[in-house]
Parts: C-alpha cells; sequence; structure tokens
C-alpha cells in the first residue's frame, strides 16, 4: 500500500557555505518562516530501507544541515526512510550528554539547528522521495526537564517520596515517568504529535518500548494514527509479539544479530542464521517486520564493531545476507565505510567519510540492485544453506533471486542442489550470465547474487 503524505512547507535560504569540506545546501535563515508543498509518496513497509543518523557523527558540522549536504550519500545505501537520533536539548543535571536524557519533547537542541532547519532537512529529504522519523524516548526524562518541579506525580517515586532512576538499568542520568499517571500519558502523546504537526515528520522509532506500559503504545499510537492521514511508520526498540499487537509495524532482530555475528567470528554453523530468522518471524503478526541490521548506534558506540564481528571483508557479506534474506535493513553512519573503531554519540565524533570508498561502492551496489529485485521486497524464502554456506531463493511466481554468501575466510565448495543444477542465471552486480552448474567454488567471504525472470 502506497503511504501518501501532503504536508505544507516553505524554505528561504541564504548562499551555501562550506564547513566540512562538503557542497553545502542553501543556509537556512532561523528567523525565517519554513514551508514547503509537496507530495511524499512513502514506499510500502516491505520496500523500505532504513538509515539511522548519528547527528553528532554524521557531519564535522553535527547539524540538521550537515546531514541535509549528504542527502544524496544516503539516498546511495537504497535507503528510503532516514532514521534521526534524539533531536531534544540534552539534561545538565546529572549529565553524560547521552541525547536520550531528554530536556523538553517540544524544542530542537541548539547542538543541531533549529526548527527551520529541521524543517529544510525534512523538506530536502522529501524531496529525493525519503521519509524522516524522530527517535522518541518515553520511559524517561532528564533530571532537570521541567515535569520534575511541575508535576512530580508523573514520575516513579521510592517509598520516601523521591523520584528514581529506571530500576536495574544503571541509566543515573535520567529519572522514570509513572504510566499510572493519565495526564502525563496525554501531554506525551501531545507532544509526539507536535512534530508530525510542526516539522512533517513521518513517523517514530520509539526507544525501550518494553519498559514502557503496552496499554500507553496502544493508546498513544492509535491517537496518532487517528490524528494525521499519514500512515506513520512506527518502529519499536522491542523484540516480543506484544508490540506489533499495540501497533507498531516494526521491531528489533535482536537475535538475528547475535547468530550472524557468531557465525562469522565463532564459526558455528550457518544453518544458525536460517533457524534464527524462521524463530524471530514466529513473533512477528502478519504484515509487520523485524529491523534487521549487522550494528546499530548502541553496538558501535559500547560493544563490538562490525570490523570486530566479521572482519573488513566479511561486514559486507554479512550485510547482504542482512539485507536479502528478509525483513527491513538497517544502515547505521559509518557502517557504509568499515569505519574501524567505535562511534560515540555522547559526543562528536565525525567521521572520515574517505575511509574504505571499495567498501562503499560495494554497499552501493548491493542496495542499487536490491532496490529492483521485487522478489527480495515481496518473495517468499527457501534455504539451501550448508554449515559454511548461506544460500537461499527469494521467489515470486514472476522472479527468483538466488543469493549465497561464504561466511568463512577461505575457499568452499557449495553442492547444488538438484532443483538448481545446470540452471542460467544473471549476475547483478557484475551484469553477465551465469550458468549454476552442479557446485559453486567461492572464494572466502565470496558472495553472489543471482537473479532469472520467470
Amino acid at each position: 500500500m502506497l503511504r501518501i503524505l501532503f504536508l505544507l512547507i516553505t524554505i528561504s535560504c541564504f548562499p551555501a557555505c562550506k564547513d566540512d569540506g562538503l557542497d553545502k545546501p542553501p543556509t537556512t535563515n532561523p528567523e525565517d518562516t519554513v514551508e514547503l508543498s509537496d507530495t511524499l509518496i512513502i514506499p510500502p513497509l516491505q520496500e523500505m530501507v532504513v538509515y539511522e543518523v548519528n547527528m553528532r557523527a554524521f557531519s564535522d558540522a553535527g547539524t540538521f544541515s550537515g546531514i541535509q549536504s549528504r542527502l544524496d550519500n544516503i539516498q546511495d545505501m537504497g535507503a528510503n526512510v532516514i532514521w534521526l537520533m534524539p533531536i531534544y536539548p540534552i539534561g545538565e543535571v546529572k549529565t553524560v550528554n547521552s541525547p536520550y536524557c531528554i530536556r523538553d519533547y517540544r524544542a530542537v537542541n541548539a547542538e543541531y539547528g533549529s526548527l527551520n532547519t529541521l524543517k529544510a532537512l525534512v523538506s530536502a529529504a522529501h524531496d529525493r522521495g525519503m521519509a524522516v522519523i524522530i527517535d522518541w524516548v518515553a520511559n524517561h526524562t532528564a533530571w532537570d526537564h521541567p515535569w520534575i518541579s511541575a508535576h512530580k506525580d508523573w514520575y516513579s517515586q521510592d517509598g520516601n517520596g523521591d523520584i528514581i532512576e529506571p530500576p536495574g538499568t544503571g541509566w543515573t542520568d535520567v529519572a522514570e515517568l509513572n504510566y499510572e499517571s493519565g495526564s502525563m500519558r496525554q501531554e506525551m502523546i501531545e507532544s509526539m504529535l507536535f512534530w508530525i504537526d510542526e516539522a512533517g515528520i513521518d513517523g517514530f522509532r520509539c526507544d525501550a518500548i518494553d519498559f514502557v506500559p503496552d496499554s500507553f503504545w496502544n493508546e498513544a499510537l492509535a491517537s496518532l494514527k487517528a490524528h494525521t492521514d499519514k500512515d506513520l511508520i512506527l518502529l519499536g526498540e522491542g523484540g516480543v509479539l506484544a508490540n506489533f499487537e499495540v501497533g507498531f509495524e516494526m521491531n528489533y532482530a535482536w537475535d538475528f544479530k547475535t547468530a550472524i555475528a557468531r557465525v562469522f567470528s565463532e564459526g558455528m554453523s550457518a544453518e544458525t542464521i536460517i533457524s534464527t530468522h524462521k524463530s524471530e518471524y514466529t513473533k512477528v503478526l502478519a504484515g509487520g517486520e523485524k529491523l534487521r541490521y549487522i550494528t546499530n548506534h548502541d553496538l558501535y558506540a559500547w560493544e563490538t564493531t562490525p570490523i570486530e564481528d566479521f572482519g573488513l571483508k566479511g561486514s559486507v557479506s554479512a550485510f547482504v545476507i542482512t539485507s536479502y534474506l528478509g525483513g527491513i535493513p538497517l544502515i547505521y553512519d559509518g557502517q557504509e565505510i568499515g569505519h574501524p573503531t567505535n562511534i560515540s554519540f555522547f559526543d562528536k565524533n565525525p567521521i572520515n567519510w574517505s575511509l574504505n570508498p571499495d567498501v562503499y561502492d560495494a554497499y552501493k551496489d548491493i542496495m542499487t540492485a536490491r532496490a529492483e529485485l521485487s522478489a527480495v521486497h515481496y518473495g517468499e524464502m527457501k534455504s539451501y544453506t550448508s554449515k559454511d554456506v548461506v544460500a537461499f531463493k527469494r521467489f515470486t511466481a514472476k522472479q527468483e533471486v538466488l543469493v549465497i554468501v561464504n561466511v568463512r575466510n577461505s575457499l568452499k565448495v557449495f553442492d547444488v542442489p538438484d532443483e538448481l543444477a545446470n540452471t542460467q542465471w544473471k549476475d547483478v552486480l557484475a551484469d553477465t550470465d551465469k550458468t549454476i552448474s552442479s557446485s559453486v567454488s567461492l572464494e572466502g567471504l565470496q558472495y553472489l547474487i543471482l537473479v532469472r525472470d520467470l
């Protein structure tokens, strides 16, 4: 189903400037009114590719304008949904400078720009056919959020009446909200609506949704959907069936990421990837999807990098599996150049985009091909995977796509099943015809993406 958005935004601009060596769009004057009239056709869920932006890493400027200057690069990755990490003012009491420590739900962090420069970014993304969603943190606020003094009852409290941090988390910089408060719930919903109305955003990635009662999400998501004609994009950071029952259309594929990393780094059988894929989808309602990734902002900041999990070459091979097997692909800024070290979001940590251009080009080719393969978006999946080679077919009545990936860094021979032996295909990356005989020799970490129309 096409999601159609009508919004009104106008843009007044000043001449371009440069702050990180990249060509810049016209600078939006914070004092001017930003309005735009356009029609955005948001892709169907099955065709979505999400690109996550860490403002503090994505550009030298660390601003919305810095993102706008690289929208073409985001589009190179096949992305049609941009997820902005939290854009709000950050708390200063007990702070660790985390963007997930929110001091005002209805304001823009001046570090990133203004409401007008956010609107300009949304407008420019829409002009390229890309939707924009923003991170929403409903479980907690900063300790200096105005609600702390004005509405103490909106927060969880201990036996002494003291406001508490979320129990068992170690998140000392934030105060847990009390979802027994109906007035707090309503204000939270109104704050979400603010961004739809004032900035033209197209949905939300909601943080730590399993920490918040399902009854709130049921109420909030129903209210959002009733408020607008947009078919909102609703991604939840959760992993259970109930996420879909309350109205989210995507949640996290935590188990899949763990499984694929262990296959590449620990030598676990490649069949684990397929079994985990199938298991995760038993916890998804019809019409829902899993968000599939090899990294995200938490993993890249605090845990392992894709290079540590897969190696540089292997990170591309793992991404092929992740983006073609099923689910909605996520790309986090920096992974498409094989950024070798952790990427912080607690402080500015600009990415050097000149690194590993061959990896960038590989991602671009992989996702350009994927965009044209309807069987990858809508087809069923059949696996031929062995211990060392992931092999599967995505297929519809009109098209078959065969993906073969060597998950080991050494030569492997894939024994082709009888139904595929001696069949003709097109290698979509090499743009050549290819015959699959009774076996396929694969160099270490080599991948093939083959297609045939029926």
